[in-house]
């Protein structure tokens, strides 16, 4: 059980810092790449891994109908529009109100997980989480946004809309793909999410000022396998082995990783609303786990909680 608790704290920890330095890796992508035929390379190179790996491990993929009915729903509705609408809302909307927005995630997953999935418990605790993260990240980007809901009402709306449909998904996988194997049921809707993006980035993006230098190759080849092939697998991983509200959390903490790096590596500045309201999200994710931790200690030192 100890060896067990060990790999979930690592593995939720790893998501968290690859989908924190993601956000970095994406912005120096950017350069020298257009959104869609960034995002497009990164899961058809990320589908090419996991294809490598599996032949290499020796794993088949599920061809049952559920699993092939969950390919094609996560191929479409985790990364093919999700990420394709997230993109056009971000040409209206600033980054620091699209991050606020998308806060949303876990609400929607609190929502959606007590109507599908009633045995997963979701106690008054992980829902003040949920409130003191969201407060948290609200607190990160406050400064740094103005609405004007007469032009931003649509990419907002888009924002808030990708942050359900992840949701949904990760409830669907939670409640109908426990049978799947965590590294190949990412191979099929990557090769979906990779091909349809690309096609799309021909006909909606100006390609003639795609430059494929030494920083696109590196921010995609990063983005493919850390920030694809490694924090898919093990995010679906968890997704089997602890409550998905505490989960979702990861999604307060990846911006603050963000923050972080950006301080470390492009100077950016760390001010104090950022520091106190990194504290809040981490102060949120410490209420979801406080149950588990007060069981722990007590069983470990031979006491009842009460």
């Amino acid at each position: 059980m100890k060896t067990a608790n060990i790999k979930i704290s690592l593995g939720y920890i790893l998501i968290c810092l690859l989908w924190g330095s993601t956000w970095i890796t994406v912005k120096i992508g950017l350069e020298s790449l257009t959104p869609f035929l960034a995002a497009g390379l990164r899961f058809s190179l990320a589908s090419l891994f996991i294809y490598i790996i599996m032949r290499i491990k020796g794993i088949t993929i599920q061809t049952d109908s559920l699993s092939i009915k969950l390919y094609i729903i996560m191929g479409l509705f985790a990364f093919v529009v999700p990420f394709g609408i997230v993109y056009w809302a971000q040409q209206f909307i600033q980054s620091g109100l699209a991050s606020i927005l998308f806060g949303a995630f876990p609400f929607f997953v609190l929502i959606f997980t007590r109507f599908a999935i009633p045995s997963e418990k979701i106690d008054f605790l992980k829902i003040i989480a949920v409130v003191i993260g969201f407060t948290g990240i609200f607190i990160i980007f406050s400064n740094n946004i103005s609405v004007n809901l007469n032009k931003d009402f649509l990419g907002m709306l888009a924002i808030v809309f990708s942050a359900s449909l992840q949701a949904s998904v990760a409830v669907i996988i939670k409640k109908y793909g426990m049978h799947l194997n965590s590294l190949s049921m990412n191979l099929v809707p990557l090769m979906i999410g990779g091909t349809v993006l690309v096609l799309v980035s021909f006909f909606a993006e100006n390609l003639s000022k795609v430059v494929f230098d030494t920083k696109a190759i590196l921010s995609v080849g990063y983005l493919a396998f850390f920030g694809t092939v490694l924090t898919f697998t093990t995010y679906y991983w968890l997704l089997k082995r602890i409550n998905i509200v505490i989960l979702s959390l990861s999604s307060f903490i990846t911006p603050i990783i963000a923050i972080f790096l950006g301080w470390l590596i492009l100077s950016e500045k760390f001010s104090t609303r950022e520091t106190i309201g990194s504290s809040l999200v981490l102060i949120g994710v410490l209420f979801a786990n406080l149950k588990g931790l007060m069981s722990y200690y007590f069983v470990k030192n031979d006491r009842k909680l009460i």
